[in-house]
């Protein structure tokens, strides 16, 4: 049931993740006779993101970060906040120590009427549908593919971004939060 209350609250499944350019082979079809081969070199590109699903909508935010550390998760908090500035946000999260920082804690107490916080069991990743959400991405944009430099990394997960937010249906079934 929708009430006033549950309009000005939005759930949302938050975490981070890097995306390597490291060779990631996956089993696939292909031809008798003809191997797919995955060109590789000695370097590997990545690039990092903090991500956040809505489970009730499918609506999901992936914010570019150069690191995952305290400063930069602030960061991404604050862009949640902007999003939906009149909202309270309540945010499932894992035990990672950047979640728990002090400058955290502290933005916490600053900010803590528009924010409110559950923690996940620990070693519990199972239950967060992000987590599921990082897999489809990885296995869409470095499974068995060859990134030549950060660039082309950035331009996959863009598209990947792009087709998600046109199927917010789909985000919810791959996520297992769909009836």
């Amino acid at each position: 049931m929708i009430t006033k209350e549950t309009e000005d609250a939005v759930l949302l499944y938050i975490d981070e993740t890097h995306i390597r350019s490291y060779h990631v082979l996956r089993s696939t079809w292909s031809e008798v006779g003809r191997q797919k081969q995955v060109p590789a070199f000695g370097h590997h590109a990545h690039v990092s993101r903090f991500g956040a699903v809505n489970i009730h909508d499918g609506e999901t935010v992936l914010h570019p970060t150069t690191a995952a550390h305290a400063a930069t998760f602030l960061d991404f908090l604050r862009m949640l906040k902007e999003r939906d500035p009149d909202r309270l946000i309540i945010l499932v999260l894992d035990h990672a120590r950047i979640h728990h920082a002090n400058m955290v804690k502290e933005f916490w107490r600053e900010e803590g009427p528009c924010f409110h916080f559950l923690s996940l069991p620990p070693y519990s990743s199972q239950l967060n549908p992000i987590e599921r959400l990082w897999k489809w991405l990885k296995d869409t944009v470095i499974a068995n593919v060859f990134h030549q430099n950060r660039d082309d990394i950035v331009q996959a997960i863009a598209r990947f971004v792009d087709d998600i937010h046109e199927r917010p249906e789909e985000v919810l079934q791959r996520l297992g939060c769909a009836g």
